[in-house]
């Protein structure tokens, strides 16, 4: 069991060092830029797991053209004493050339899942989400691997792909950490100046309306749906690019809401694109 937190660039000193690890090992793959959420995760891994690994890589491949891939935020420098401090073992910042070397030409898809909401606005993200998990997984071999509620379709994705490819690991989900007036944190928030930062809570006004609506027994998804836009659209600096009732296992959308359902949202607010979701029982 290691005793000091490490920090590894490539995936030979990466398996090293995991070969002698205490198990369960508990991975949290992150884009860096760390906030809250990454923090719960860790601190969930710890709670669970004998020794904890976090990635830190800005996948290129799962941005899209126009998307923010050269201005996502950075800051390793941070990222690193914030995980000092939550005692994590072992930091894996693998540079472009050691995740996808020269001649790299296989990709992990999932279809179905991919094929709607973000998938619908994002072509290929979720090939490059699939990907890159899939090689993280591999290289670490954990024995759960930690995302949050927040990005609930990537989870279903990730579940779908470990199920299919017979992965030996647990995806564990764990709820969307908010800011005091509902925000969703995320490392996008840093984009939104004051002004924007006030009306991106117009996300969670419509989450928190539909599971309103649904307790009190509304049963028609297109009913939460308008209610929801009419909401949104209240907001003169949102842009809505979805507003979605969907079967939480499936992400088909419903008419009626007659088994497990998530409303899920997607918002431009200035440079910032934000997602949020919540689960209707």
């Amino acid at each position: 069991m290691v005793s000091q937190m490490y920090i590894v660039r490539t995936i030979d000193e990466l398996r090293k060092l995991r070969r002698p690890l205490v198990g369960p090992v508990g991975l949290v793959p992150t884009m860096g830029y760390l906030h809250q959420g990454h923090l719960s995760l860790v601190r969930r891994a710890k709670e669970e797991s004998s020794s904890v690994v976090v990635s830190i890589y800005v996948n290129h491949t799962q941005f899209g053209a126009g998307e923010d891939f050269v201005g996502y935020p950075r800051d390793l420098d941070r990222d690193l004493a914030l995980l000092k401090k939550e005692g994590t073992d072992i930091v894996f910042v693998p540079s472009d050339d050691e995740m996808y070397p020269a001649g790299f030409d296989s990709w992990v898809e999932v279809e179905g899942l991919t094929r709607r909401l973000e998938g619908a606005f994002r072509p290929g993200h979720f090939r490059g989400v699939a990907t890159v998990c899939a090689k993280l997984f591999n290289i670490v071999q954990p024995d759960r691997a930690y995302f949050g509620q927040k990005d609930a379709q990537q989870v279903l994705v990730l579940k779908r792909m470990v199920a299919d490819l017979n992965m030996d690991l647990e995806i564990v989900v764990t709820p969307t950490v908010r800011e005091s007036d509902g925000l969703a944190v995320s490392s996008r928030n840093t984009y939104l100046n004051a002004g924007e930062r006030r009306a991106a809570v117009v996300l969670f006004g419509a989450l928190s309306l539909a599971r309103e609506l649904r307790r009190d027994g509304e049963g028609d998804a297109d009913t939460l749906r308008r209610r929801m836009t009419a909401l949104i659209e209240k907001e003169p600096l949102a842009q809505i690019d979805y507003v979605s009732i969907a079967d939480a296992a499936t992400l088909e959308e419903l008419e009626r809401i007659d088994r497990p359902a998530l409303a899920s949202v997607a918002v431009r607010i200035g440079r910032a694109r934000l997602i949020d979701n919540v689960l209707l029982e």
